[in-house]
């Protein structure tokens, strides 16, 4: 396992559009993942200790986010073939187990992950209504631990305030987490 950091925002840097087949048998685009407000991009997997480390606040986040107006998106790019755990079947039942009220997307051909330029799991985008890039960081700093319910909630307070303002806080702190498994 590498453990990587991704680099710091690109304020402004547009979202990029996607169609992928999601958990729930449908076909997503950005459009249809936006919320009033903006939207979370998350590139995550099943395997990932650092992803599994954050399932419940995580869930806990992006429910809150959505009263705000920011909805959620999450998405696997790791190779399928030598991380069979990543499998869309496994994603299916993942996203069942843990209830997942957003939409959990393949991309089976990275280009997605790529375009955005992930490099990690997980690796976050944060976006507001114009689909403009604000945050880039990390959800708290947990790491691969599990948080004290008292942990600052970087990503929750950066997407709060992106509801409110359309901008992202300038000092952020980079995610960390195991390197996207490339083809």
């Amino acid at each position: 396992m590498v453990s990587l950091n991704p680099p710091v925002c690109e304020f402004g840097a547009k979202a990029h559009n996607f169609d992928l087949l999601g958990t729930d048998g449908q076909r997503w685009t950005l459009e249809k993942c936006m919320g009033e407000k903006g939207l979370l991009v998350m590139f995550i997997c099943n395997h990932c200790p650092y992803v599994k480390a954050i399932h419940q606040r995580l869930l806990r986040d992006t429910a809150e986010l959505k009263t705000l107006g920011i909805a959620t998106v999450a998405i696997s790019s790791n190779d399928v073939v030598n991380y069979p755990e990543d499998s869309f079947e496994n994603m299916q039942l993942l996203a069942k187990q843990l209830n997942f009220d957003f939409p959990y997307l393949l991309d089976e051909s990275q280009e997605v992950a790529k375009q955005y330029g992930a490099v990690c799991t997980p690796d976050f985008f944060g976006y507001n209504s114009r689909q403009e890039l604000q945050y880039r960081g990390r959800l708290d700093a947990s790491n691969k631990q599990t948080a004290a319910d008292d942990v600052k909630r970087d990503l929750f307070d950066a997407m709060k305030q992106v509801s409110q303002t359309k901008h992202g806080p300038k000092e952020q702190i980079a995610s960390i987490g195991c390197s996207i498994k490339w083809k």
